[in-house]
């Protein structure tokens, strides 16, 4: 059973409505659901993705504010990598992130790719890259502040900062059908490239090799969980069945309205989410002020919203 690469990334913020310009308004990107952390429902969760809302281009984030600010380290999820659909639109990209004032890197070489390094206003890691295909049929956000010949596309890659890259390495190739494509020699971080070459973005993993820096103490401006895909309940219940015959630390399958999932530690530390294909989200995305955004619950939780929503009127508190 084929598997499709990374599903989408999620990440902390310390507040809803600064993100929201930031990947709205200034990314361009397009806001599918303004909604609440199903495990913590005094939590705000917001997806973006692109025109479909298809896997391989969510990126979600939860509001956290009340939490310490992340600290790096090793055993992290260290950057996501946006993709765009080409040289031109670095190049735009570049001048847009200088317009907005936003501190960059520059265009620079990273493993195989040209990569324009950058960070949230939480200090969330972020880059852009040129889709590792570019002939495929994708659909960006066609109502947002970016040209859509400039505009993101979905995910390129991840960053991942691991004391153990096999052992992590192992586990994307056997259960998720990432291979290696590259190794850079680096004195203090070496790294190995893995790819996933059946979905649409031909998903790339970094994996750098870190046993210099201390452990990443997680929080604000830090990534919480990479997912990976299931293309089915079936083929996602044989993931199931192999992270039990592993003991490895995990959820279950969870039923999320959306999606079905399940939620592991893997060797070295990471939570890793493996999410069936998304299906159902509403479309609220061409309101300016997220305020504007009607919050969505579940229908399990619609019982609750009173509660829930003085819960994150709380939230609202702290700004």
């Amino acid at each position: 059973m084929t598997n499709l690469g990374i599903h989408h990334v999620s990440s902390l913020v310390s507040d809803i409505h600064t993100s929201y310009d930031f990947y709205h308004n200034i990314l361009g990107l397009k806001l599918l659901i303004k909604t609440i952390n199903q495990d913590d429902t005094s939590m705000y969760h917001l997806f973006f993705s692109d025109e479909t809302g298809q896997g391989g281009t969510e990126f979600t984030l939860f509001q956290i504010n009340t939490f310490k600010q992340n600290s790096f380290g090793t055993n992290s999820i260290d950057r996501i990598v946006f993709a765009l659909p080409d040289e031109d639109a670095m190049r735009y990209w570049l001048q847009r992130l200088d317009d907005y004032q936003i501190e960059h890197y520059g265009i620079e070489i990273y493993g195989q790719d040209k990569m324009l390094r950058f960070e949230d206003p939480d200090g969330l890691r972020l880059a852009f890259a040129v889709v590792n295909n570019p002939e495929g049929k994708f659909f960006p956000n066609q109502s947002g502040s970016v040209p859509v010949e400039h505009a993101i596309l979905g995910i390129h890659s991840v960053h991942l900062r691991v004391r153990y890259p096999k052992a992590t390495q192992n586990i994307l190739e056997d259960w998720f059908e990432f291979k290696e494509t590259a190794q850079y020699e680096d004195e203090r971080f070496p790294i190995t490239v893995i790819q996933n070459d059946n979905g649409l973005f031909k998903h790339k993993i970094y994996l750098i090799d870190d046993k210099i820096n201390q452990l990443e103490e997680q929080g604000i401006g830090g990534i919480h969980h990479l997912a990976l895909y299931a293309e089915t309940d079936e083929q996602l219940k044989e993931i199931q069945a192999a992270i039990e015959d592993k003991n490895f630390e995990n959820s279950g399958i969870v039923p999320r309205e959306f999606i079905n999932a399940t939620y592991f530690r893997e060797p070295n530390g990471l939570l890793f989410e493996v999410a069936t294909k998304t299906f159902g989200l509403p479309n609220f995305s061409k309101a300016e002020s997220i305020d504007d955004v009607p919050l969505y619950l579940p229908g399990f939780l619609e019982e609750k919203r009173s509660q829930i929503e003085q819960q994150l009127s709380k939230l609202e508190s702290y700004r």
